[in-house]
């Protein structure tokens, strides 16, 4: 039976006339009917978060820290029944939902230490003031969060800012509205968090374009936080500029995985098949070229299409060892499967997979990949890899860099020198020497360059930026003016 979902404002549980349901990827099953929030229910989530605002900033920072450590308890207390709602809402394997899981109580303990960094500094001042410089919240926080990583995208966006005194509103993806938004507030609820602090409304993909626009133009809101595609976090970061707000967008990905000569095999095919094939290879990070030196092309491309083909694919709610779960929905399966008729159309070779049945696609591994297909210029966000090998470091970089994005990468050399100097020259935000470009840590400066996103989440870079910057002195009598005065 469907379970039935409202959306959360102001502390309250409210309800709608209109609906829509979300669906389990892997069979299309309706797994929730949900609360579809129109504009007015959002103006009054986000008049609640603002009313709210005076009295949660000025908390101690010691009482605000313990909060978000009772919400990462609480978090851990629901964990079996998360990675249940994980696997069925938005098709995760089970590994994936446990790795996730024990991922987002990392992230409120994280928040709730940053209250306890420093907050400013006491600068030299000409005239012997106390010249100091300090942050406080800005208020009202919206955050837009996708549905590949529901919970850990949506607390990774909204706990920095909510721990250093700000309030949220947060808005799931229509995909995954209950572990994208709706845990949380049965979360915050549940430990007392006090109303209006935290506000998740619901809606469907119908009603993104008004909802969205209303979480960004209102004029209580003065930050916005977002991950999800580059086409839509341009609109984001142009209307938030618009109107002078603070903006974080984490956008889109083409990361390479360059695999150097002296590379440990077993190392190298471990971390691309991980990078390339993990959910499905639904991760903004995730590993979208493989690019291997020639000498190491043939022993490479051997054991990692022995990998590959051993990722057991099907419904991951019926069996744990179904790594290879649905793709979102049919949308995306045509999204990836266009990329892969194209390249295939025009020369390249399937060595692994290649099979689309309804939302499931098969691990697929492609050699002869080349600039002109879209596997190669366009985001994936699939199970669909291309390997290209390379000559020098120097090829490497320059394939690697060869994309409008710029978000993580990975660098596979016994000589760290060497995949320092490689890792210096690829413009991306980030970049993992023997790993994969898949990493995550809460407390890091997580984000990219390029059209891979703008500003940091993550550590006291996303409470950076979800603060203001003011300075503010202390005259003792010694600074003069001048006479006529």
């Amino acid at each position: 039976m469907a379970r039935m979902l409202d959306y959360y404002s102001g502390g309250q549980w409210l309800g709608s006339n209109q609906r829509f349901t979300d669906l389990n990827p892997a069979d299309s099953s309706v797994w929730a009917d949900v609360a579809d929030a129109d504009v007015s229910a959002v103006q009054s989530a986000i008049s609640s978060a603002h009313k709210a605002f005076p009295a949660w900033a000025a908390l101690s920072h010691s009482e605000r820290a313990h909060i978000m450590i009772a919400m990462a308890d609480e978090f851990k207390r629901r964990q079996s029944d998360i990675v249940d709602a994980l696997q069925a809402e938005a098709g995760g394997w089970f590994g994936k939902g446990m790795f996730e899981t024990g991922y987002v109580p990392e992230v409120f303990h994280a928040a709730a230490a940053s209250n306890y960094a420093p907050i400013g500094e006491v600068m030299p001042s000409e005239h012997h003031k106390l010249s100091i410089a300090m942050r406080r919240p800005i208020g009202v926080v919206t955050v837009i969060s996708p549905w590949n990583f529901p919970s850990l995208l949506t607390s990774r966006g909204f706990a920095f800012p909510m721990a250093a005194g700000n309030t949220v509103v947060i808005k799931p993806s229509e995909e995954t509205p209950f572990t994208g938004g709706l845990i949380f507030a049965e979360i915050a609820d549940a430990v007392g968090v006090p109303a209006g602090v935290l506000n998740v409304v619901t809606c469907s993909r119908d009603s993104i374009q008004s909802v969205g626009n209303e979480l960004i133009e209102n004029p209580l809101v003065k930050g916005i936080s977002f991950t999800g595609s580059t086409a839509v976090g341009r609109q984001i970061a142009a209307t938030a500029g618009a109107h002078l707000k603070k903006a974080c967008v984490e956008l889109g990905g083409k990361d390479a995985l360059i695999i150097c000569d002296d590379a440990d095999l077993e190392r190298a095919v471990g971390a691309a098949n991980f990078g390339s094939f993990m959910h499905q290879g639904q991760i903004c990070m995730s590993v979208e070229k493989v690019l291997v030196q020639q000498s190491l092309f043939d022993a490479f491309l051997k054991a990692f299409v022995k990998r590959a083909g051993a990722l057991q694919v099907g419904d991951p709610g019926k069996d744990k060892g179904n790594v290879i779960g649905p793709l979102i929905n049919d949308k995306q399966v045509a999204h990836v499967k266009a990329q892969l008729d194209d390249a295939v159309a025009r020369g390249a070779n399937v060595e692994v997979g290649g099979n689309v049945s309804g939302r499931f696609v098969e691990p697929t591994i492609l050699t002869g990949v080349t600039p002109d297909m879209l596997v190669y210029q366009n985001e994936t966000f699939g199970p669909v890899v291309p390997v290209i090998p390379f000559s020098t470091d120097e090829h490497a970089v320059a394939i690697a860099n060869d994309t409008e994005y710029g978000l993580s990468s990975g660098v596979i050399t016994q000589n760290e020198r060497r995949g320092l100097a490689i890792a210096s020259a690829l413009d991306t935000g980030m970049c993992h020497i023997n790993c994969s470009s898949v990493n995550d840590e809460p407390h890091i400066p997580f984000g990219g360059s390029k059209s891979s996103g703008l500003g940091r989440h993550g550590g006291r870079w996303s409470t950076e930026t979800f603060t203001e910057t003011r300075w503010i002195t202390m005259d003792r009598g010694a600074r003069p003016y001048p006479p006529v005065f």
